[in-house]
Protein backbone atom coordinates (compact mmCIF):
# COMPACT_ATOMS: atom_id res chain seq x y z
CA UNK A 1 0.00 0.00 0.00
CA UNK A 2 1.33 3.15 -0.93
CA UNK A 3 2.15 6.06 1.71
CA UNK A 4 -0.65 8.78 2.64
CA UNK A 5 0.51 11.54 0.83
CA UNK A 6 2.52 13.92 2.16
CA UNK A 7 -0.28 16.60 1.43
CA UNK A 8 -2.64 14.52 3.44
CA UNK A 9 -0.38 13.86 6.47
CA UNK A 10 -0.22 17.39 7.27
CA UNK A 11 -3.54 18.05 7.21
CA UNK A 12 -4.18 15.74 9.41
CA UNK A 13 -1.98 16.75 11.90
CA UNK A 14 -3.17 20.47 11.53
CA UNK A 15 -6.22 18.38 13.06
CA UNK A 16 -3.89 18.15 16.73
CA UNK A 17 -4.38 22.14 17.20
CA UNK A 18 -6.87 22.98 19.21
CA UNK A 19 -8.03 26.09 20.72
CA UNK A 20 -5.81 27.64 23.40
CA UNK A 21 -7.64 28.92 26.76
CA UNK A 22 -7.58 32.26 27.64
CA UNK A 23 -7.46 33.39 31.47
CA UNK A 24 -8.82 36.05 33.56
CA UNK A 25 -6.53 37.45 36.15
CA UNK A 26 -7.61 39.36 39.30
CA UNK A 27 -7.01 43.36 38.71
CA UNK A 28 -8.39 46.03 40.28
CA UNK A 29 -9.96 48.46 37.73
CA UNK A 30 -8.85 46.46 34.77
CA UNK A 31 -10.51 43.35 32.65
CA UNK A 32 -7.29 41.53 32.57
CA UNK A 33 -6.82 38.47 30.18
CA UNK A 34 -3.88 36.13 29.38
CA UNK A 35 -4.33 33.88 26.77
CA UNK A 36 -2.00 30.95 26.76
CA UNK A 37 -0.06 29.87 23.74
CA UNK A 38 1.22 26.69 25.94
CA UNK A 39 -1.26 24.99 26.04
CA UNK A 40 0.08 23.77 22.02
CA UNK A 41 1.21 20.31 21.36
CA UNK A 42 4.30 21.33 21.01
CA UNK A 43 4.13 24.23 23.65
CA UNK A 44 4.23 27.19 22.28
CA UNK A 45 2.32 29.65 19.17
CA UNK A 46 4.82 28.60 16.90
CA UNK A 47 2.95 25.29 16.48
CA UNK A 48 0.38 27.37 14.41
CA UNK A 49 2.38 28.95 11.65
CA UNK A 50 4.72 25.76 11.44
CA UNK A 51 2.10 23.56 10.23
CA UNK A 52 0.32 26.05 8.39
CA UNK A 53 3.54 26.87 6.25
CA UNK A 54 4.55 23.15 5.83
CA UNK A 55 0.51 22.69 4.32
CA UNK A 56 1.18 26.03 2.05
CA UNK A 57 4.54 24.97 0.82
CA UNK A 58 3.01 21.50 0.09
CA UNK A 59 0.43 22.67 -2.06
CA UNK A 60 3.24 25.06 -4.24
CA UNK A 61 4.80 21.94 -4.80
CA UNK A 62 8.26 23.45 -2.75
CA UNK A 63 7.97 21.06 -0.17
CA UNK A 64 7.80 17.12 -0.80
CA UNK A 65 8.79 13.38 -0.02
CA UNK A 66 12.94 13.69 0.69
CA UNK A 67 12.88 17.57 1.34
CA UNK A 68 15.24 18.75 4.26
CA UNK A 69 13.74 21.51 6.66
CA UNK A 70 16.46 24.43 7.39
CA UNK A 71 15.67 26.80 9.75
CA UNK A 72 16.74 29.36 12.05
CA UNK A 73 15.28 30.02 15.33
CA UNK A 74 15.51 31.02 18.68
CA UNK A 75 13.67 27.45 20.26
CA UNK A 76 10.03 27.53 19.60
CA UNK A 77 9.53 27.59 16.01
CA UNK A 78 12.25 24.85 15.79
CA UNK A 79 10.96 22.49 18.60
CA UNK A 80 7.40 22.78 16.66
CA UNK A 81 9.29 21.98 13.05
CA UNK A 82 11.30 19.16 14.97
CA UNK A 83 7.89 17.83 15.93
CA UNK A 84 5.99 18.17 12.94
CA UNK A 85 9.02 17.01 10.43
CA UNK A 86 10.13 14.03 12.52
CA UNK A 87 5.97 13.13 12.68
CA UNK A 88 5.72 13.60 8.63
CA UNK A 89 8.85 11.87 7.63
CA UNK A 90 10.84 14.56 7.04
CA UNK A 91 14.44 16.07 7.75
CA UNK A 92 14.97 19.22 9.45
CA UNK A 93 18.06 20.94 10.19
CA UNK A 94 17.35 23.75 13.07
CA UNK A 95 19.76 26.77 13.61
CA UNK A 96 20.51 28.14 17.02
CA UNK A 97 22.68 29.86 18.58
CA UNK A 98 23.63 30.35 22.80
CA UNK A 99 20.98 31.94 23.78
CA UNK A 100 18.79 29.13 23.32
CA UNK A 101 17.38 27.93 26.45
CA UNK A 102 18.68 24.53 27.73
CA UNK A 103 15.80 22.51 27.13
CA UNK A 104 15.07 23.58 23.57
CA UNK A 105 18.69 22.48 22.56
CA UNK A 106 18.09 18.88 24.36
CA UNK A 107 15.11 18.75 22.48
CA UNK A 108 16.44 19.52 19.39
CA UNK A 109 19.35 16.96 19.90
CA UNK A 110 17.06 14.24 20.47
CA UNK A 111 14.48 14.79 17.89
CA UNK A 112 16.95 15.71 14.52
CA UNK A 113 19.92 14.53 13.10
CA UNK A 114 21.81 17.40 12.84
CA UNK A 115 21.62 21.06 15.13
CA UNK A 116 23.48 23.68 13.90
CA UNK A 117 25.02 26.16 16.33
CA UNK A 118 26.07 29.56 15.50
CA UNK A 119 28.51 30.91 18.38
CA UNK A 120 29.70 34.92 16.36
CA UNK A 121 27.53 37.89 17.57
CA UNK A 122 26.29 39.86 14.04
CA UNK A 123 27.42 43.53 14.16
CA UNK A 124 24.37 44.84 16.41
CA UNK A 125 25.19 42.55 19.01
CA UNK A 126 22.88 39.27 18.43
CA UNK A 127 22.80 36.16 16.30
CA UNK A 128 20.06 36.43 14.35
CA UNK A 129 22.08 37.62 10.99
CA UNK A 130 24.40 35.03 11.87
CA UNK A 131 21.83 32.77 12.41
CA UNK A 132 20.20 33.50 8.56
CA UNK A 133 23.31 33.20 7.04
CA UNK A 134 23.76 30.19 8.15
CA UNK A 135 20.29 28.85 6.87
CA UNK A 136 21.66 30.18 3.54
CA UNK A 137 24.49 28.57 3.77
CA UNK A 138 23.01 25.59 4.32
CA UNK A 139 20.28 25.84 1.88
CA UNK A 140 22.70 26.89 -0.72
CA UNK A 141 24.22 23.25 -0.18
CA UNK A 142 21.51 20.49 0.36
CA UNK A 143 19.94 19.41 -2.56
CA UNK A 144 16.04 19.69 -1.82
CA UNK A 145 15.90 22.54 1.13
CA UNK A 146 13.30 23.73 2.09
CA UNK A 147 13.42 27.14 4.00
CA UNK A 148 9.84 28.28 6.08
CA UNK A 149 11.30 31.83 6.46
CA UNK A 150 9.43 32.62 9.60
CA UNK A 151 10.99 36.09 9.30
CA UNK A 152 9.83 36.99 5.91
CA UNK A 153 7.07 34.56 4.55
CA UNK A 154 3.49 35.92 4.47
CA UNK A 155 2.10 32.07 5.32
CA UNK A 156 3.37 33.10 9.20
CA UNK A 157 0.52 35.97 8.84
CA UNK A 158 -2.24 34.48 7.34
CA UNK A 159 -1.52 31.43 10.15
CA UNK A 160 -2.05 33.86 13.30
CA UNK A 161 -4.66 35.98 11.27
CA UNK A 162 -6.87 32.33 10.98
CA UNK A 163 -5.71 30.59 13.98
CA UNK A 164 -4.68 32.88 16.67
CA UNK A 165 -6.51 36.01 15.80
CA UNK A 166 -9.47 34.60 14.73
CA UNK A 167 -9.88 32.40 18.51
CA UNK A 168 -9.44 35.68 19.98
CA UNK A 169 -12.14 37.05 17.98
CA UNK A 170 -14.63 34.15 19.19
CA UNK A 171 -13.49 34.49 23.47
CA UNK A 172 -14.34 38.63 23.37
CA UNK A 173 -17.34 40.80 22.46
CA UNK A 174 -15.13 43.50 23.55
CA UNK A 175 -11.84 43.75 23.49
CA UNK A 176 -9.86 47.43 24.41
CA UNK A 177 -6.12 46.46 23.89
CA UNK A 178 -3.76 43.76 22.99
CA UNK A 179 0.10 43.34 24.16
CA UNK A 180 1.75 41.10 21.84
CA UNK A 181 5.22 40.00 22.15
CA UNK A 182 7.53 40.86 18.57
CA UNK A 183 10.44 38.49 17.40
CA UNK A 184 10.00 37.71 13.84
CA UNK A 185 6.69 40.11 13.24
CA UNK A 186 4.07 37.18 12.26
CA UNK A 187 2.08 37.12 15.10
CA UNK A 188 1.23 40.95 15.58
CA UNK A 189 1.04 41.12 11.62
CA UNK A 190 -1.48 38.31 11.27
CA UNK A 191 -3.41 39.21 14.80
CA UNK A 192 -3.53 42.99 14.37
CA UNK A 193 -5.05 42.49 11.27
CA UNK A 194 -8.06 40.26 12.32
CA UNK A 195 -8.62 42.01 15.57
CA UNK A 196 -8.35 46.04 13.93
CA UNK A 197 -11.28 44.21 11.34
CA UNK A 198 -14.30 43.26 14.54
CA UNK A 199 -12.79 45.61 17.25
CA UNK A 200 -12.10 48.86 15.27
CA UNK A 201 -11.02 50.83 18.30
CA UNK A 202 -8.74 48.38 19.68
CA UNK A 203 -5.27 49.29 20.71
CA UNK A 204 -2.42 46.94 19.56
CA UNK A 205 0.70 47.52 21.49
CA UNK A 206 4.12 45.52 20.73
CA UNK A 207 6.41 44.72 23.14
CA UNK A 208 9.69 44.82 22.82
CA UNK A 209 13.42 43.89 24.85
CA UNK A 210 15.72 46.83 25.29
CA UNK A 211 18.25 46.14 23.09
CA UNK A 212 16.34 45.05 20.00
CA UNK A 213 16.86 47.22 17.01
CA UNK A 214 12.80 45.84 15.71
CA UNK A 215 11.85 49.35 16.43
CA UNK A 216 14.23 51.63 16.00
CA UNK A 217 16.45 50.93 19.27
CA UNK A 218 19.55 51.07 20.67
CA UNK A 219 21.36 47.70 19.57
CA UNK A 220 22.67 45.71 22.46
CA UNK A 221 23.42 42.09 24.29
CA UNK A 222 19.97 40.55 24.98
CA UNK A 223 20.08 37.03 26.82
CA UNK A 224 15.82 35.78 26.73
CA UNK A 225 14.96 33.80 23.74
CA UNK A 226 11.64 34.64 22.40
CA UNK A 227 11.11 38.38 21.61
CA UNK A 228 13.45 41.55 20.10
CA UNK A 229 15.71 40.77 16.99
CA UNK A 230 18.97 42.73 15.81
CA UNK A 231 17.35 43.12 12.45
CA UNK A 232 13.92 44.41 11.66
CA UNK A 233 11.95 41.11 10.41
CA UNK A 234 10.12 42.22 7.27
CA UNK A 235 6.78 40.43 8.79
CA UNK A 236 6.15 43.75 11.03
CA UNK A 237 5.76 46.32 8.10
CA UNK A 238 2.79 44.31 7.66
CA UNK A 239 1.65 44.47 11.05
CA UNK A 240 -0.98 47.45 12.58
CA UNK A 241 0.96 48.91 15.80
CA UNK A 242 -0.64 51.60 18.06
CA UNK A 243 2.16 51.74 20.64
CA UNK A 244 5.33 49.97 21.69
CA UNK A 245 7.10 49.41 24.49
CA UNK A 246 10.43 48.37 25.46
CA UNK A 247 11.26 45.84 28.13
CA UNK A 248 14.40 45.52 30.02
CA UNK A 249 15.29 42.23 30.78
CA UNK A 250 15.54 42.72 34.59
CA UNK A 251 11.47 43.11 34.58
CA UNK A 252 10.94 40.30 32.05
CA UNK A 253 12.42 38.06 34.75
CA UNK A 254 10.61 39.72 37.75
CA UNK A 255 6.99 39.63 36.20
CA UNK A 256 7.43 35.88 35.15
CA UNK A 257 8.17 35.27 38.46
CA UNK A 258 4.76 37.05 39.54
CA UNK A 259 3.07 35.52 37.13
CA UNK A 260 3.93 32.26 38.60
CA UNK A 261 3.77 33.65 42.30
CA UNK A 262 0.51 35.79 42.18
CA UNK A 263 -1.34 34.27 39.33
CA UNK A 264 -0.61 30.36 39.27
CA UNK A 265 1.00 30.40 35.27
CA UNK A 266 4.46 28.92 34.65
CA UNK A 267 4.88 31.10 31.57
CA UNK A 268 8.03 31.69 29.22
CA UNK A 269 10.05 35.37 28.65
CA UNK A 270 7.63 36.97 26.07
CA UNK A 271 5.03 36.27 28.33
CA UNK A 272 6.91 38.24 31.27
CA UNK A 273 7.51 40.81 28.85
CA UNK A 274 4.13 41.28 28.02
CA UNK A 275 2.80 41.56 31.47
CA UNK A 276 5.59 44.04 32.30
CA UNK A 277 4.01 45.96 29.84
CA UNK A 278 0.46 45.87 30.75
CA UNK A 279 2.19 47.45 34.29
CA UNK A 280 3.88 50.20 32.46
CA UNK A 281 0.19 51.33 31.05
CA UNK A 282 -1.25 51.24 34.26
CA UNK A 283 -1.42 54.66 35.04
CA UNK A 284 -2.89 55.16 31.42
CA UNK A 285 -5.75 53.02 32.11
CA UNK A 286 -6.59 54.85 35.19
CA UNK A 287 -7.22 57.63 33.60
CA UNK A 288 -10.02 55.70 31.41
CA UNK A 289 -13.73 56.53 32.08
CA UNK A 290 -14.24 52.50 32.58
CA UNK A 291 -12.14 49.82 33.04
CA UNK A 292 -10.86 48.53 29.45
CA UNK A 293 -10.57 44.89 28.89
CA UNK A 294 -7.28 43.80 28.14
CA UNK A 295 -5.55 40.68 26.56
CA UNK A 296 -1.96 39.97 26.71
CA UNK A 297 -0.16 37.18 25.14
CA UNK A 298 1.52 33.95 26.78
CA UNK A 299 3.75 32.78 23.55
CA UNK A 300 4.99 29.36 25.61
CA UNK A 301 5.27 27.65 28.58
CA UNK A 302 7.94 28.31 31.30
CA UNK A 303 8.96 24.81 31.37
CA UNK A 304 11.97 25.49 28.32
CA UNK A 305 12.92 28.60 31.47
CA UNK A 306 13.63 26.72 34.56
CA UNK A 307 17.65 26.92 33.59
CA UNK A 308 17.64 30.47 32.99
CA UNK A 309 14.91 32.94 34.24
CA UNK A 310 13.53 30.81 37.00
CA UNK A 311 16.82 30.17 38.35
CA UNK A 312 18.23 32.22 40.69
CA UNK A 313 22.30 32.11 39.66
CA UNK A 314 21.34 32.44 35.77
CA UNK A 315 19.04 35.94 36.66
CA UNK A 316 21.62 36.84 38.97
CA UNK A 317 23.24 39.12 36.31
CA UNK A 318 20.31 41.03 36.30
CA UNK A 319 20.39 42.28 39.90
Amino acid sequence: MLPQPLLERISALQLVLKETPTVRLPWEGLDLHAKLEGQNPVGSLKDRPALWVLKRAAERGQLHEGSTIVESSSGNFASALATYAKLLGLKFIPVIDPNITPGYESFLHRTCDQVVKVTERDDMGGYLKTRLNKVRELCGSIEGAFWPNQYGNPDVIEAHYWLTGEEIRRTFQRLDYVFIGVSTGGTIAGVSRRLKEVFPSIRVVAVDAQGSVIFGGTAGKRYIPGIGASVRPELVNHALIDDVVLVPEYETVQCCRELLLQHNLLVGGSSGSCFAAVKRYLPRFRELPTPPTVLFLCADRGTAYLDTIFSPSWSARFS
